[in-house]
């Protein structure tokens, strides 16, 4: 197969860690956890896993281990350097015991299930070194909640003679490696479960989680193309660039790549839904910038927009559920036959303040919220084009004020949506050592018996020499949310902290990156070798985080 030059180079890189995981460890335990909420429901739920201590790692002495087989899982969506976890969960056991052998489930979870595998050699994992992707042994969306499930595990695990499984994923996924971790110590089959922190949208984040792995990759790479937009900008002097970026849940990966590129206007879901704008006062937000920038001749400019933005503003929220409700199992809506009456029979059903809300929408988004459904009967808000709905709105606005005289200037706008471009990039030198390090630490916490535990690395916007790895408990992060009508543990979702460093930077600069004084930053491609202070820097929002900036 030919490769890259880059490729090849990077396939020879080794991956820096803490002094801890350089040599032999020994694991240091602290005092007692408990969750973050709900403590006796949680607590009642995992009987055998809750509870447990934080584990930190420091440099011990070599021990003689028995033989073990380890099994791994990527689970959910794709994230820069988890090839990176999986070489170091290798490389770790094969260290401490070079009869070690690690398993790779296909697929996903499904793999574990339907006892698809592939034993991975190192042949196989000296291919896939610091590259992006999941495709060693790929991934899936598959949740394992059910005893079946669990049992098909098992099974698998007992052929193949499998001490661990280590699950690599985001908070759902973790989650279900917490729920298979306490049903197999009930059970005593003697089968550890372990998770590492993986998710690019970066709501994976807590006082122990400094960072999920994938987020620094993801949004340096998000950053070079936005730069490389704002260049054209300032060079052609005549489009304004709407782009939405990755992120449903929370705004994480808006606000870094805002930090790291000072767009003109960047909007965040968290602050919308916390001081209740309309769909209108984002408008008229939007709109006043740009009439501002057009009476100094700057016809152009730069607009981040989260994915999960529609549904974080409280009208629109509020009109979301009420469609969901009208039209569920709707016959007599479905037996109308044109898009107007269908329409028309909508703002008939609907709130007064939902009804205006629909009424404003141009007509192909409020059609496309009405027609369009998911499996369960809901509205498909991930598939709205938040940006186009919003260059349509600005542009009315636009056209209004300039038949008032109000306004002079020349709108033209693009649209743009970076997703799946930042999710199997090469990882950064960051993402590249903070995953290896996670793998060596999954195989520790292994080694001396642990389940039920998160892998940690922190201390990150230090040099890799000083990072600290260890273990938390994933009990310690989980409360209880209502998830399709019901009561669930679950981790909970770190969203924008609007009393943050990161967000409180954003807000006191914002008003100086709109202006006539174009402040753009251009980031340029991730830089794999040079100076550290080139290579290596952590994402801006741990900068922030921890004082650094």
């Amino acid at each position: 197969m030919l490769k890259s030059p880059l490729q090849i180079a990077r396939s020879s890189y080794q991956p820096k860690m803490p002094v801890a995981l350089n040599g032999y460890v020994r694991l240091v335990e602290g005092e007692k956890t408990q969750s973050v909420a709900d403590q006796q429901m949680i607590s009642e739920l995992f009987p055998n896993t809750y509870g447990m201590p934080i584990i930190r790692m420091v440099p011990g002495e070599k021990v003689e281990l028995p033989q073990m087989n380890v099994g791994v899982i990527l689970s959910g969506g794709q994230a820069p350097g988890g090839h990176n976890v999986i070489c170091g969960l290798f490389d770790g056991l094969k260290k401490l015991n070079p009869e070690n052998k690690l398993y790779g489930f296909l697929g996903g979870p499904s793999g574990l299930i339907e006892h698809k595998y592939v034993l991975l050699t190192s042949d196989i994992i000296d291919e896939y070194r610091n590259t992006g992707g999941f495709d060693i042994i790929g991934s899936g969306r598959t949740k394992l909640e059910e005893t079946w499930q669990f049992d098909k595990g098992v099974e698998i695990c007992k052929q193949l003679d499998i001490r661990a499984i280590v699950i690599i994923g985001g908070d759902d996924s973790n989650t279900n490696a917490c729920v298979l971790a306490e049903y197999y110590k009930q059970k005593n089959v003697g089968i550890q479960v372990i998770g590492c922190p993986k998710t690019i949208d970066g709501d994976l984040k807590n006082a122990q989680i400094e960072t999920s792995f994938g987020f620094d990759t993801a949004c340096k790479t998000y950053s070079e193309l936005i730069g490389n937009i704002q260049r054209d900008a300032n060079s052609a002097k005549k489009y304004w660039h709407f782009i939405r970026l990755m992120g449903r849940s929370a705004s994480h990966i808006a606000l870094e790549c805002a930090l790291q590129s000072q767009p003109n206007i960047c909007l965040i879901s968290e602050e919308v839904e916390a001081e209740n704008y309309t769909l209108n006062d984002i408008v008229d937000y939007i709109v006043n910038i740009i009439v501002a920038r057009a009476e100094a001749g700057l016809n152009f400019g730069t607009v981040l927009i989260p994915e999960g933005l529609i549904e974080f503003i409280p009208a629109m929220k509020k009109l979301i559920q009420e469609l969901n409700d009208i039209l569920a199992n709707n016959d007599e809506f479905a037996s109308l036959d044109t898009n107007d009456e269908k329409r028309q029979y909508v703002k008939g059903m609907l709130s007064a303040e939902s009804r205006q809300v629909y009424r404003d929408l141009p007509k192909g988004i409020a059609m496309q919220l009405t027609l369009d459904r998911d499996p369960h009967g809901n509205v498909m808000v991930s598939q709205i084009e938040t940006e186009k709905l919003l260059i349509e709105m600005v542009a009315k606005k636009l056209a209004t004020l300039k038949g008032e005289g109000k306004y002079k200037g020349k709108f033209s706008a693009l649209n743009h949506f970076f997703g799946y471009e930042g999710r199997c990039a090469i990882p950064s030198n960051f993402d590249a050592d903070y995953c290896y390090s996670l793998g060596i630490t999954a195989t520790h916490l292994i080694a001396a018996g642990k389940t039920g535990y998160m892998a940690l690395v922190n201390n990150l916007t230090e040099p890799a020499a000083q990072w600290q790895a260890g273990g938390v408990p994933i009990t310690m992060m989980m409360n209880m949310e209502r998830r399709n009508g019901k009561l669930k543990p679950v981790i909970q979702k770190a969203l924008v902290d609007l009393n943050g460093k990161p967000f409180l930077y954003l807000k006191n600069h914002r008003a100086e990156w709109a202006d006539a004084n174009t402040s753009y930053i251009y980031p340029g491609p991730i830089q794999y070798y040079g100076p550290s202070e080139v290579c290596d820097q952590p994402t801006q929002t741990l900068l922030l985080e921890k004082g650094k900036k």
